[in-house]
């Protein structure tokens, strides 16, 4: 049985890709008394609603992530949250700064500060394999409030909020996933890849949420960062499989994006533990706990996990069978 298991449970960013799929496990498998539902937008709340049957017991707030007041209301009784919102358009990030910093940080902040205020016990931040050895703002603005939820566990005291972070690639799918783009070019016989070499992680949507649940379960002290152990695909593999005999129009790399991506820095590698199917990464200071790592295997010195020396690769054949089953 799930730690969540009859708990009334808050998703920030609930409208999104990740917090439509959670929300519908969580009703199908935790029954919580209270599912709360915290976005700006009224109409995909609705749809959310609709999409949900109507299901009496979720509740939707309309707030921002960057009004404590609002959150601090929201939580009243909440026990667990999962936080999903964020501001992750990285050519967007780029242009409006100051707009990222504001939702990603700041909001991070609010949701600490209003989280130890209303005695939640325990909140997962979703982070992005953009926040390693960060190159543009979204993934700089990640690792920032990486950070910040990692230390909250010192102002939240022995008793209080326990936070950690789950790390991990591209959802296949999701909102803003090429997947949907091929799909709709494919027709034309030729797609757009940045560059030939490119390299990502990917994960299902329900695999995102099922790692998600037992990160909860495996926390013990707080401060954790949760990366699952997934597969690699090449881009040209992705194209292919989409799109057989396509037409690949190379494009250049975007402004902020990578040509590999990577969830796991060499210079992390020292309090990194390795377990079956998931790494576990201690925080900075040395006065956390560490329980958690007395488990696991110790990667080697100077690990570091990317895309592209990934030992886990999905062949062209394995990603028609993915997409079929989403």
């Amino acid at each position: 049985m799930s730690t969540l298991n009859g708990e009334s449970i808050l998703i920030t960013g609930g409208t999104g890709s990740f917090g439509r799929a959670f929300a519908r496990y969580a009703l199908d498998n935790l029954d919580p008394p209270r599912l709360v539902v915290y976005s700006r937008d009224e109409v995909k709340q609705l749809e959310l609603r609709r999409h949900l049957d109507d299901d009496p017991r979720l509740r939707f707030f309309i707030g921002d992530i960057r009004d404590q007041t609002r959150l601090q209301r929201a939580l009243h009784g909440v026990e667990s949250v999962i936080h999903c919102s964020a501001l992750k358009q990285v050519d967007t990030a780029e242009y409006n700064p100051i707009e990222c910093i504001k939702t990603n940080v700041f909001g991070a902040e609010n949701l600490i500060n209003a989280s130890i205020d209303a005695g939640v016990k325990r909140v997962i931040a979703l982070s992005t394999d953009k926040a390693s050895s960060p190159i543009n703002l979204y993934g700089a603005s990640k690792l920032c409030a990486d950070k910040l939820f990692v230390a909250a566990n010192h102002y939240s005291g022995l008793n209080g909020t326990r936070f950690a972070v789950v790390r991990y690639g591209n959802v296949a799918k999701s909102r803003g996933s090429v997947i949907p783009i091929f799909q709709e070019l494919a027709p034309s016989g030729t797609l757009p890849v940045t560059d030939r070499r490119m390299t990502r992680f990917w994960i299902s949507i329900d695999d995102a949420v099922q790692f998600v649940v037992d990160s909860v379960q495996r926390m013990r002290h707080g401060g954790e960062l949760f990366v699952p152990r997934i597969p690699s695909t090449r881009i040209i593999d992705l194209a292919e499989a989409i799109a057989p005999g396509c037409k690949i129009e190379e494009t250049g790399i975007r402004p902020g994006e990578k040509l590999h991506e990577e969830m796991i820095a060499a210079e992390d590698s020292r309090r990194t533990r390795m377990f079956d199917d998931y790494y576990v990464m201690q925080p900075v200071l040395s006065a956390w706990g560490g329980e958690t790592l007395m488990l696991g295997d110790p990667v080697p010195e100077g690990f570091c996990y990317r895309s592209d020396s990934n030992e886990d690769w999905l062949s062209v054949e394995q990603i028609r069978q993915l997409l079929l089953r989403l």
